[in-house]
């Protein structure tokens, strides 16, 4: 991979944005391979689990106040989990909120070394919701919302992993940024845009692309996800009735790329949509715990070294947590008060593991953060930057656990990535069982939940989406 160029002046990347638009305009259902289709549906289910886990969130009670309090409370499009129908951006809007609510959504992997985390963006959070709420409104097809679902991921992978890393590193959140610009290319899709109108889409995402991280740990995390989804409706909408943007949005000086980033990889990018897609390779991350990512490799080693061990906390006298210098760049809140900083906090993700060897949705409450047992073991967990870590490269999010114990024993294990990643993935079956322990969460009734997972698995013969989006109201 050739490093990125921070060269204002260059036009190495002529016509890449016309690129990228020409391939949202020409792709196929058909030219999407079967395997990234099977990855899509997983990643799709459990999208809408997470909605309607996130319906419930404070977060979601919020939105829905929020909609009605605007008079919104009519439409065509599904708010899951609610008996809402409003129109389309604003129910994007309220399902990105949704899904990305918990922290618990898929993850996208990166290629280069020197790409952050070995994670990029969160890609389904903001492609699916105006996809599900078009193609609801629209009565179009399960292939129809498959396809403009599977471009909107495709090209906000291809685009995050082109972006320099500074673009995250110095505080954007690429959900939200990158987000847009798939909500706009899942929209535009689903809206027949031509080539020139869905160049103008992208003009007008790019403008309203925003959201920064110092928010991790808040309520506007998730809004970051669902503002995109909506952006990305608006844009799509607007560039359908004429409204004009310049048609190179990406590659100028005075672009996406350069003003958000400081500059990006061409090679990342050009050539590369849907070659291979990014479901196939390098892959996308379910996760089986409702936190930040980038905890999700301790938190696998450690269950598995609490399990294997027996470990109870009255055992433990000290965990060191190792990582590279950018993971605590994310997880910044060392002592949390709440459930949302909780999320972001390495040492309570740790904590919980050895006090309940399980962090599922329960487990992420105010209650439970503030618990003196869990408050009591936090203080004996050292997160810290680890030489060893830091050498696997960003691409990795390479985790070193040491436990010692009282009785002299020191435990410890490595893990570069967590269960569900492509190279430990959820099966359907697996994430079948998150989708409803989501649904339960959310009071929703076993038999829908259970008639939503037969839908999804065979998304391709559903004729109209409306019959799924029935079972989520």
């Amino acid at each position: 991979m050739t490093p990125f160029t921070p060269d204002i002046t260059s036009t190495r990347g002529a016509g890449l944005t016309r690129e990228v638009a020409q391939f949202v305009i020409d792709s196929k259902y058909e030219a999407i391979p079967e395997n990234v289709i099977t990855l899509g549906k997983k990643s799709i289910l459990d999208g809408i689990g997470l909605a309607l886990a996130g319906s419930v969130a404070d977060s979601g009670v919020l939105v829905q106040k929020y909609l009605r309090s605007q008079g919104l409370a009519s439409g065509s499009a599904t708010v899951i989990g609610t008996d809402l129908k409003v129109p389309e951006r604003f129910a994007a809007f309220a399902n990105g909120v949704g899904i990305h609510a918990d922290d618990y959504d898929d993850t996208q992997l990166a290629v280069g070394a020197d790409r952050v985390y070995g994670l990029l963006t969160h890609p389904t959070a903001p492609a699916l919701p105006p996809a599900l709420a078009i193609a609801e409104s629209g009565d179009l097809s399960g292939k129809e919302l498959m396809l403009a679902y599977h471009l909107g991921v495709e090209v906000e992978c291809k685009i995050a992993e082109a972006i320099s890393p500074r673009h995250y590193q110095h505080g954007f959140h690429t959900t939200a940024t990158v987000g847009t610009l798939a909500a706009a290319v899942a929209a535009g899709k689903l809206r027949a845009l031509d080539l020139e109108r869905m160049l103008c889409a992208l003009g007008i995402a790019a403008s309203q692309a925003a959201g920064l991280r110092e928010n991790f740990g808040t309520m506007t995390k998730p809004f970051h996800a669902g503002r995109a989804a909506e952006s990305g409706v608006g844009a799509a909408d607007l560039a359908r009735l004429g409204w004009t943007a310049t048609d190179k949005i990406l590659e100028s000086p005075r672009g996406f790329f350069q003003a958000h980033g400081g500059g990006y990889d061409l090679d990342s990018i050009r050539g590369k949509l849907g070659n291979p897609w990014t479901f196939a390779w390098p892959g996308v991350s379910i996760k089986p715990h409702p936190c930040g990512s980038l905890t999700h490799p301790g938190m696998t080693k450690m269950l598995e070294l609490v399990l294997a061990n027996d470990l109870r906390p009255e055992q433990v006298e000290r965990i060191n947590v190792g990582t590279n210098h950018n993971m605590p760049n994310a997880l910044i809140h060392h002592r949390p008060t709440t459930s949302l900083q909780g999320k972001f906090s390495m040492e309570f993700c740790i904590a919980i593991l050895l006090l309940e060897r399980r962090a599922g949705l329960a487990e992420f409450t105010d209650e439970r953060v503030n618990r003196p047992d869990v408050r009591s073991v936090i203080e004996k967990i050292n997160f810290h930057v680890h030489p060893g870590a830091e050498a696997a490269g960003y691409d990795k999010m390479t985790t070193i656990i040491e436990i010692r114990c009282k009785d002299g024993r020191t435990i410890s294990g490595r893990a570069d990535f967590g269960k569900g990643s492509p190279s430990n993935p959820m099966s359907y079956d697996e994430v079948a069982a998150k989708f409803r322990d989501c649904a339960a969460f959310a009071g929703w009734p076993g038999a829908k939940a259970g008639a939503i997972v037969e839908i999804v698995a065979s998304l391709e013969r559903l004729e109209n989406v409306k019959r799924l989006t029935k079972l989520l109201q």
